[in-house]
């Protein structure tokens, strides 16, 4: 039964949406979180429901996952497997909830989110990794923030547990009668997945491509080596398939995936360029820098930036800077606490004749 059809302006209104037959997206809501709902995405098929992502394990999530599921006559319990995008809580920890609820639901994550996973199984390491992060990036306030905010922090660690499949290369998946390929695109995570439906002309995309904001790059427990070189990788793999309808983990599903990832693509090759220019002579680390630049679609200062939101900045600024360096564009100087940045020389004269 199609309930209703994808085209409300809002979002993150609670139903069930049609995208294609047997394809319905179900928006989820985030308390307290900025980016307000999440959605996840639900496929009918003769022996129960497999859905895309999970949404964060919190009763008002569960409740509009229920309420949502009835309008198109099912049950949590229909639920037999998640394929999850990638390992964020408001996309893996429901979906763990669920199978041990019903113990019908198997899970499917990337395996390169095992790292990460496994120190999330350790909360007290977890956080000294992202304070230590912070501290490399010159952010000490920030990481004294992100200190005294973990202290007080209470985690349901069950929700944590791995997976009951990994997803190692890319590969076919058989969802009822459809063929979804599961396609690795790391960056926003090192083990990020989008799964593609070709027949019905959907990209089911995660955090990866979203329709109105960049998602964050090196906010993550377990470092990638270079994070916004394996997004900008991961960019194009996604621009050499057909141009798709963008399902998104966040926001509406109304565009196409090929021209938001090239406006992604040039937002961040402009994003490189601001922060290179801002690196100076005298050495410069990942705050300086992110302190020089604006943020979000409003070109806010940083000092506007609540302390999440600053220290994702700032980390995602340190992604930039590493891939300049990476790119022989800046030097790095990593032997002290904090990193520091300086512009490649220019050669000596004699060098140049």
């Amino acid at each position: 039964m199609i309930v209703n059809v994808d085209d409300h302006q809002d979002w993150t209104e609670p139903g069930a949406y049609s995208l294609a037959e047997g394809v319905h997206r179900i928006p989820l809501p985030l308390p307290m979180d900025g980016l307000k709902a999440v959605n996840v995405y639900v496929i009918e098929t003769e022996s129960g429901l497999t859905l895309i992502d999970g949404g964060w394990a919190v009763e008002t999530s569960r409740k509009q996952l229920e309420d949502s599921l009835r309008k198109i006559g099912h049950h949590p319990r229909d639920i037999t497997s998640f394929l999850v995008t990638h390992v964020h809580r408001d996309h893996y920890t429901q979906a763990v909830a669920i199978r041990s609820e019903f113990r019908t639901a198997a899970v499917s994550l990337g395996r390169g989110e095992q790292p990460a996973l496994k120190l999330i199984q350790n909360p007290d390491r977890a956080d000294r990794s992202t304070e230590s992060q912070l501290r490399r990036a010159g952010a000490d306030e920030l990481a004294e923030r992100w200190r005294a905010a973990s202290e007080g922090a209470e985690r349901d660690l069950s929700h944590w547990t791995m997976p009951d499949q990994w997803l190692d290369d890319d590969q076919r998946i058989q969802v009822g009668t459809r063929t979804l390929e599961a396609v690795a695109t790391p960056g926003h995570t090192q083990g990020h997945f989008v799964f593609v439906d070709r027949e019905a002309g959907l990209l089911f995309a995660g955090d990866h491509v979203l329709p109105t904001i960049t998602p964050s790059i090196g906010f993550e427990p377990v470092q990638a080596e270079l994070p916004l070189g394996d997004f900008l990788h991961s960019l194009l793999r996604i621009r050499d398939l057909p141009d798709l309808r963008l399902a998104p983990a966040h926001g509406a599903a109304d565009r196409r995936s090929h021209e938001r990832v090239d406006e992604l693509l040039a937002h961040h090759y402009h994003r490189l360029e601001l922060c290179l220019a801002a690196v100076s002579s005298f050495g410069t680390t990942a705050l300086d820098v992110a302190r020089a630049v604006t943020w979000t679609r409003r070109e806010r200062h940083f000092d506007e930036l609540d302390g999440f939101n600053a220290a994702l900045a700032t980390l995602e600024t340190k992604a930039h800077l590493d891939l300049l360096v990476a790119r022989g564009r800046l030097t790095m100087d990593a032997s002290e606490v904090t990193t520091v940045y300086r512009p490649v020389s220019p050669p000596a004269a004699a060098e140049q004749r």
